[in-house]
Parts: C-alpha cells; sequence; structure tokens
C-alpha cells in the first residue's frame, strides 16, 4: 500500500504563489499515477491535475491551465504541485492521490492523503 502526506499549504496573497509536495511511503510508489484535488467549502471535490508514474504525461483541469504544475520525484518519492498566479476562488483543502492509471476521476485512485489547506485572500 501507498501512505501520502501532503504539506506546504497556508494563506497567501491572490498573484502569489505556493508549492504543494506530497510524500509517498511505499514499496510500490514508483509504479503509481499520482494525482491532485482539492475541494473548497459548500463544493464537490474536483480534479486539479495528474501526472504518469514515469512523470512523461500530465493533465491539467482547465480552470489551473497555465498556472499550476504537477511534477514528481521519485527518489524522493515526492510528488509536487508548483502553483503560480493564485486567484481567490483556489481556496480550498487540496489532497494528493495515488492510483494505478492517470485519470480525472476521484474513484480512479486508491489511496489518499489527509489534504492540506490553501487560502488565498484578495
Amino acid at each position: 500500500q501507498v501512505q501520502l502526506v501532503e504539506s506546504g499549504g497556508g494563506l497567501v496573497q491572490a498573484g502569489g504563489s505556493l508549492r504543494l509536495s506530497c510524500a509517498a511511503s511505499g514499496r510500490t510508489f514508483g509504479s503509481y499515477a499520482m494525482g491532485w484535488f482539492r475541494q473548497a467549502p459548500g463544493k464537490e471535490r474536483e480534479f486539479v491535475a495528474a501526472i504518469t508514474w514515469s512523470g512523461g504525461g500530465t493533465l491539467y483541469a482547465d480552470s489551473v491551465k497555465g498556472r499550476f504544475s504537477i511534477s514528481r520525484d521519485n527518489a524522493k518519492r515526492t510528488v509536487y504541485l508548483q502553483m503560480n498566479s493564485l486567484k481567490a476562488e483556489d481556496t480550498a483543502v487540496y489532497y494528493c492521490a495515488a492510483g494505478p492509471r492517470i485519470g480525472v476521476r476521484d474513484n480512479t485512485y486508491g489511496y489518499w492523503g489527509q489534504g492540506t489547506q490553501v487560502t488565498v485572500s484578495s
């Protein structure tokens, strides 16, 4: 199994940047696709970005294209989400997820972290 722990969330002003990290433990991390999802108050959990196990393929939600970038360092067993040009609408709890294949639906992924809060103020 894979255990995931997110970090790097916090309070940032609109237009600023933040980098989230997801540290993984488990013997098969290198074979998992990874995704980032977020959930804002009163809203459903939504897809943000995903990356293949090799790092060679990525997917992004339209709302974050050009602003967010997902990457991974398998040697460090860590996945990152670099968030630039942040908007108030990006405020949410961000979750890291792992699964057997890349996808945009949350049921694609079987393992989830506990989440980290990102708050963007005007």
